[in-house]
């Protein structure tokens, strides 16, 4: 069965279009909480072109993010399908990736806070560290 198509982007010209994407290890292995995997999606964020990562997250089963595309009907699909890629390439991973990601195109300026607070936030509830701070696998805002 194939996805369905895509709802256009409906946001106002001057508002930014910012999406919320979670990608997932397959069987949920908890395999990407490490040093290796966190310079592997950094530089695979570097490489990007048509997207810009506004904050990440790396837990030990899915990734978080925050991000804009550089056109607005750019496919969030596309964005964790490369860093996917990359992300297997770079350190040669055993593992697979689900298929396809998550996405949520925030519809208000404040959303993309509020995602950030569950974002960082989420290593403190899965009770790996007791501060969002202490969590060395993220990037982005410090809010």
């Amino acid at each position: 069965m194939g996805h369905p198509p895509r709802i256009p982007v409906w946001l106002s010209a001057d508002q930014r279009v910012v999406y919320f994407i979670t990608f997932c290890v397959a069987g949920r292995h908890k395999v990407l909480a490490n040093d290796e995997v966190f310079a592997a999606l950094q530089e695979a964020i570097a490489q990007l072109a048509s997207w810009s990562v506004i904050a990440a997250v790396v837990m030990p089963d899915h990734v978080h993010l925050l991000a804009t595309p550089a056109e607005r009907d750019l496919s969030p699909g596309q964005l964790s399908a490369a860093i996917k890629r990359r992300i297997r390439r770079a350190i040669a991973a055993p593992w697979q990736w689900q298929p396809g990601c998550f996405d949520r195109l925030l519809r208000r300026d404040e959303s993309a806070q509020d995602k950030w607070l569950y974002m960082r936030e989420n290593p403190v509830r899965e009770g790996l560290v007791d501060r969002w701070q202490d969590w060395p696998y993220r990037v982005g805002f410090e809010m």
